[in-house]
């Protein structure tokens, strides 16, 4: 396996751990939260996918689906269009209100577009600094493994949130 295959791998099975968490629930299960400032499945789930569609279009270089696609107005968020979810207060998580069938569409074209990007990279193009905001600089790997532990680590939250709300029903 090489560096490509080893993140698309990655990248994978987070778009599996998406799929499980969100196929069958509802609008009003997708929303439920644990507690009034807890995080929702749908927030979860449409954060990561911002944040996989914000940083890898920064470090490839090209537009977010976010804006590109039309996903900003289909969901009708009372956010500003860079929003990703970083920094919300426990109202804005819920006004995140979304059916499945939208997060999921949303999901599956920033990985399609993910895919796309990483097929071609290679162990040398890991080495490109994508941000020179940090000390030390990004390289393209290091925001790729970020973009990897955030969307695992939201994912697996969201499915934990799904049993509760299994649970209660």
């Amino acid at each position: 396996m090489n560096s490509a295959g080893l993140l698309l791998d990655a990248f994978g099975r987070i778009r599996e751990a998406v799929h499980a968490a969100v196929e069958g629930l509802d609008e009003e299960e997708l929303a439920a939260r644990t507690d009034p400032d807890a995080n929702s499945i749908a927030w979860l789930v449409w954060h990561l996918t911002r944040i996989q569609d914000d940083h890898l279009a920064g470090a490839f270089g090209t537009e977010q689906l976010w804006r590109s696609d039309g996903w900003r107005d289909r969901f009708g968020l009372p956010f500003p269009p860079g929003a990703t979810g970083y920094g919300h207060t426990s109202a804005q998580v819920g006004a995140v209100r979304a059916g499945a069938a939208l997060l999921l569409g949303h999901h599956d074209a920033v990985h399609d577009r993910t895919a796309s990007l990483l097929a071609p990279v290679t162990d040398a193009d890991l080495d490109r600094v994508v941000d020179t905001a940090w000390d030390p600089p990004v390289t393209l790997g290091v925001r790729l493994v970020s973009v990897i532990a955030d969307g695992l680590q939201h994912a697996g939250q969201a499915g934990y949130v799904r049993g509760l709300v299994e649970r209660r029903g």
